[in-house]
């Protein structure tokens, strides 16, 4: 297949614009692959576009974005429709669009947690970043300056990734570690843990925190059951390290992935480019020029 690798919704975290580069470390066939922190699902529609995996499991502990991923996948014109309707009520709305977004909030935050009014939130928030508050309830700002993703978008952008993952999905908003217990050899996880690697700490952003030594624990135990596995996790900002390394004795590759300038730094008159880390599983197959490319990209950063 061809041309360009659909998305559904900007979606702060995703790591979309690095998945050409995560895809290189695995390989060119493998029977399932396994996404315990889903988020949008970006490496999942990669590699199903690549037709690398047989069978995939899309995980996240938010239902409501998994509930909105099996409804792309499963029902594409049902959620194309609803998002329409939404999308445009906006305009008819009396108070104006930004009221309209408050709205649907206020209804998200009720108990109405639909496919359609996640998608609509994630499609007008800021910077597509999902934010939760203490009690749990949905607190993002929209965005002011536009309107959200177009209708047409939507539709072009579901029904492509409907085609690829049609009938191939199990879906499940579990703890990781329920999800890694059914990994086993032929499996590829891909692991992409809360913001900044595994903290041990709340996050807004996600409904909980990762413990570091209880996550170091269940990669482990993927190592014991020949379980092949990529993770992202931390990385380097200038001179700031982000995260803690995962652990020497798990016997990882660590590849260091040049994920652009940091927007941050640029609105603070910086230029610092952000390095993400990857962290590649013993027995994965690797290019033979990881080793010399590693060592050109801890040049670089030095």
């Amino acid at each position: 297949m061809n041309g360009r690798i659909p998305h559904i919704v900007q979606y702060q975290g995703s790591k979309r614009m690095l998945a050409s580069e995560i895809l290189r470390y695995m390989p060119k066939k493998f029977n399932r692959l396994i996404e315990p922190f889903s988020g949008m699902a970006a490496i999942s529609i990669a590699v199903a576009f690549q037709k690398r995996a047989n069978e995939y499991h899309i995980n996240d502990l938010n239902e409501p974005i998994v509930c909105l991923l099996q409804t792309v996948i499963e029902n594409p014109a049902e959620i194309v429709d609803k998002y329409k309707r939404i999308w445009e009520e906006q305009f008819n709305f009396p108070d104006g669009h930004i009221e309209h977004f408050n709205y649907i909030r206020e209804l998200f935050n009720a108990g109405d947690k639909s496919a359609e009014n996640m998608l609509y939130l994630l499609a007008r928030c800021v910077k597509g970043a999902v934010r939760y508050g203490k009690n749990r309830n949905f607190n993002q700002s929209p965005d002011k300056r536009r309107n959200g993703t177009k209708p047409t978008t939507i539709a072009t952008n579901v029904h492509a990734i409907s085609h690829i993952l049609k009938g191939r999905v199990l879906f499940s908003a579990l703890d990781y570690r329920r999800v890694l217990e059914i990994a086993k050899p032929g499996d590829l996880v891909y692991m992409d843990p809360p913001y900044q690697g595994v903290t041990n700490t709340r996050d807004n952003r996600y409904f909980s925190g990762v413990n570091f030594d209880e996550f170091v624990s269940a990669v482990a135990v993927l190592n014991r059951n020949q379980v092949d596995y990529i993770i992202s996790y931390d990385g380097i900002c200038g001179e700031k390290e982000y995260g803690s390394e995962l652990p020497q004795e798990l016997n990882c590759t660590k590849i260091l992935l040049d994920a652009g300038l940091s927007t941050q730094a640029t609105l603070l008159g910086k230029r610092h480019t952000t390095y993400e880390a990857l962290y590649i599983s013993q027995n994965l197959s690797l290019p033979i020029d990881i080793t010399q490319r590693q060592l050109t990209l801890l040049e670089s950063v030095v």
